[in-house]
């Protein structure tokens, strides 16, 4: 009993000087996402999927300060359909955003686990379906704000806000 109190206090005080950085340069993370909100097109009366998204980062540079920037790309879909009860048709179409992301990761806060970030993203919106109005592929530009908690060395939870192809998107993470 001695033994096992003396080899948990031990731990417990070695523990208290793993600080393990949650984002690091050399880092590498792929995010499944899905995404709510978001216009890209749509009208009051049409209905939308969710954005289905993934992307990947890697940690490339230490900045001044707390910080790692990573660079990355993403992938999102989302699909919309509208029917016209007036003319009695259905149109139907779906965007994919592919993008080039740049992110800078705050590592000034102490806590085990926690991974913010902040960044921007220019991406091509690529249109496919029926013709209708000024929907076409269009190259685009957006922000977000994000944040994973990590649960295993290795697997997140995370969350981003911005404009891009959502306004929210939520999923997991994997670091390897």
């Amino acid at each position: 009993m001695k033994k096992s109190i003396t080899l948990l206090a031990v731990f417990t005080f070695l523990v208290q000087f793993a600080s393990a950085q949650e984002f690091e340069v050399g880092t590498n993370v792929i995010n499944t996402g899905i995404g709510v909100g978001g216009y890209y097109g749509g009208y009051s009366t049409s209905t939308e999927s969710p954005v289905f998204s993934a992307s990947y980062e890697r940690g490339v540079w230490d900045v001044p300060g707390p910080g790692v920037v990573s660079l990355g790309g993403y992938i999102g879909y989302k699909r919309f359909t509208y029917k016209d009860r007036t003319y009695n048709y259905d149109y139907s179409w779906s965007y994919t955003v592919i993008g080039a992301r740049g992110t800078y990761h705050y590592t000034g806060f102490d806590i085990d686990n926690l991974d913010v970030y902040g960044g921007v993203m220019a991406s091509m919106r690529l249109y496919s379906g029926d013709d209708y109005n000024d929907l076409d592929s269009r190259p685009g530009a957006s922000a977000f704000v994000g944040g994973r908690w990590y649960f295993t060395d290795t697997v997140a939870g995370f969350a981003e806000a911005g404009y891009g192809a959502s306004f929210l998107t939520i999923g997991a993470s994997f670091r390897f």
